[in-house]
Order: C-alpha cells, then sequence, then structure tokens
C-alpha cells in the first residue's frame, strides 16, 4: 500500500557556520597530560586489570576493540583514541553515526553539538547544509569505492577532498559490471543518480578540514587501523538532508559490520572494551560473536578467552562475576550488561566517567 512521504527535499537547510554549538574541540579535547579525577579502589584495580589484558593481548598478536558511544567524541577524547591506536594498543575503534557527525564537524569547523530543544522547536535541528551534503556525499563516493562508513568519511578528512567519477565513467561501470557484478553495477547506478540529481562537476572536489588533527576517523585511516561505523536510518541528523541516499549508505555501514565481525572472530585471547554505548555495542557485538562461533565450531574452535569490560556511568548493585542477575534485580535491566554477561569470556563492568576511564588506561598503559 502506497503510504504518503515526507518531501525532504523541501527542508530549508541553513549554513553550518550559523548554527550555536556547545562543544569547541581547541578548548574541550582532553590533552594527554590530563589526570583522571580520584578514581576508587574498586575502579583503579579494574582498569590495572584491564591494561595487562590488553598487554598481554598484544604481546600475543591478539585484537584489541574499543566500542564508544557519541560522548566519547563530544567529550574531547580524540587525543586519547589517536594515541591508543597509535601506540598499537587498541587495533579496531567502532562507534555510531553520531560518533562519527560530531568527528566530522570538528574536523571540519572545530565545533558541535547543538542545542536540540531549541533547534527542534525552529525547525533547524539537523538541518545544516555542509553537515548533511558532504558526510552524506563521502558516504556515497565512499561506497561506490568499496570503503566502510568510517573510512569513508575518515578519507574524506584526512585527504581534504573527493573524487567525484564523470557520469560517462559510471555509465561504462553499470554496463561493464551488470552481468559480471551486478552489486557493483548497483552501487555506480545510484552514485550516478546523486551525481545527476545534484549536478556535481567531475573531478577533485577539495574541503579544507583545519581541525583534522582532532578526528579520530582521519587518524585511523592514516594509520591503516579498521574505524568502523555503525548507523541506524533515522538516527542522525545526515538524514535530513536529500543528499542521503540509502542504498549507498547500507552498503558503506554493511561492509563496516562484517568487517567489525571479521575483528570479533579473532577475538579469543583479545580484550573488547564498550565504553558510553548502552545499544549499539552490545547489539552488534552478539550477532558478530555468534557468526563467529558458527564459523570456529565447523573448524574445530571455540571462541572462549576473551575479556570484556563494560564502562558507563550508571551504577551497578550487582556483581557481574557472578553472571546474569534475576529478573527481580533492577540490574537485570541494563540490557548491555545483561547482553555482554552473555557472551562467554570474562564479563566485567565500570561505572565510571569515560574520560577518567580512557585517561587512566592510557597511563596505566605508559
Amino acid at each position: 500500500m502506497p503510504h504518503p512521504e515526507l518531501d525532504r527535499s523541501a527542508v530549508r537547510m541553513k549554513p553550518l557556520a550559523g548554527r550555536e554549538n556547545k562543544k569547541f574541540i581547541e578548548r574541550d579535547h582532553v590533552p594527554l597530560s590530563h589526570e583522571p579525577r580520584n578514581l576508587s579502589a574498586v575502579q583503579q584495580d579494574l582498569i590495572a586489570q584491564t591494561a595487562e589484558r590488553i598487554l598481554g593481548a598484544r604481546r600475543d598478536g591478539k585484537p584489541v576493540m574499543l566500542t564508544f558511544g557519541a560522548h566519547t567524541i563530544k567529550n574531547g577524547l580524540a587525543p586519547v583514541l589517536i594515541e591508543l591506536i597509535s601506540r598499537g594498543w587498541v587495533t579496531h575503534l567502532a562507534t555510531n553515526g553520531a560518533g562519527i557527525i560530531h568527528d566530522w564537524e570538528f574536523a571540519y569547523l572545530g565545533q558541535s553539538s547543538e542545542d536540540v530543544r531549541a533547534n527542534v522547536a525552529r525547525g533547524e535541528f539537523g538541518n545544516w547544509q555542509e553537515a548533511g551534503f558532504y558526510i552524506n556525499l563521502a558516504i556515497n563516493v565512499g561506497a561506490c569505492e568499496g570503503r566502510g562508513y568510517g573510512e569513508a568519511v575518515g578519507a574524506f578528512i584526512e585527504n581534504e577532498s573527493l573524487t567525484i567519477p564523470p557520469a560517462q565513467q559510471l555509465e561504462r561501470e553499470i554496463t561493464d559490471n551488470i552481468a559480471a557484478n551486478p552489486s557493483q553495477a548497483a552501487a555506480a547506478a545510484e552514485l550516478l543518480a546523486v551525481v545527476k540529481r545534484f549536478d556535481l562537476k567531475p573531478g577533485v572536489m577539495a574541503l579544507r578540514h583545519p581541525f583534522k588533527r582532532f578526528s579520530v576517523q582521519a587518524a585511523a585511516f592514516r594509520l591503516g587501523v579498521p574505524s568502523t561505523g555503525h548507523p541506524m536510518i533515522g538516527h542522525d541528523i545526515i538524514y535530513n538532508h536529500p543528499m542521503n541516499n540509502g542504498a549507498l549508505l547500507g552498503r558503506a555501514a554493511l561492509r563496516d559490520f562484517l568487517v567489525f565481525a571479521g575483528s570479533v572472530s579473532r577475538l579469543d585471547g583479545g580484550v573488547y572494551m564498550s565504553l558510553g554505548s548502552a545499544v549499539m555495542s552490545p547489539m552488534i557485538f552478539e550477532k558478530s560473536l555468534s557468526m563467529a562461533q558458527n564459523l570456529a565450531i565447523q573448524q574445530g574452535r571455540h571462541i572462549d578467552n576473551h575479556f570484556i569490560l563494560v564502562a558507563d556511568l550508571a551504577a551497578s548493585n550487582w556483581d557481574w562475576t557472578r553472571g546474569e542477575p534475576p529478573d527481580t534485580s533492577p540490574d537485570y535491566y541494563l540490557r548491555y550488561n545483561k547482553s555482554f554477561a552473555r557472551m562467554g569470556g570474562t564479563m566485567r563492568y565500570l561505572s565510571i566517567d569515560n574520560r577518567d576511564f580512557l585517561m587512566a588506561l592510557c597511563h596505566k598503559l605508559n
């Protein structure tokens, strides 16, 4: 049945530079010299355990994955994340769509975090031309080039440019691949529709990112470290802009999910940290681990010796070393803890501010 759709092409976009923001990356970033606040003995002990597991995993060539919510970027922790991947302590970063948007806005504008309440009331929330146009375009072009969601944006920031293919080239790709590689032909067709709709001129489209030294995505691209993006349709401001293309976005996001699952498949003996992500991190992890276990069992193996550290602000009265609480306990409904407690290996929960956790962990590893 046909149902009426909102015509987002009629939404009036405004210049991003005119938006009032709460966060300024040069002012609000957390430098590597920053000291965490006074930590309890329990917090210090669990951070020390995590650091030991990380060092052991890296000595053995095992992955160390860090999945985080957008507030990790908003709180200015990019320098710490960049240090962790530069030193080789973390081998895979993953975040949601909002984390990537904040990272791009900081790199491009040096500012991020608008007033949601006030801007929704004015019909302005998320309706920003540069953010919607360029982030979507980077994903669209990157998807056709075979890049994942995070890599596409990271490459755009690091290179400060996108290469728009000529329409004739895309038409040839469609014709040449329609039989042998129909998936690539479909990607070329979607990008061709974008190029024609927005009358994009072929060649290099340059865009300066004056603050790209603070970009986690750019650093990961530069260092060759997977930094995957895991969005949900409609969750992020870039869906407000007509440059958004669901087919190309889905292609890039699916690639990142499978790259994430690939890291999980090698996690036996490794470390997985989930920082401030109540939904995205546990949901993609449990599906990835299920697929990875399926393949491992076929090979006569099993993924068991992994260490999971979940860190968030919510207090928990349950001792998670005892396993899952009964459904009469309020902690049973801390979904992310419950999900990770079911994932085998060793799972620990730490109630802590993400700034204190990452700084203390970085110092301990040093």
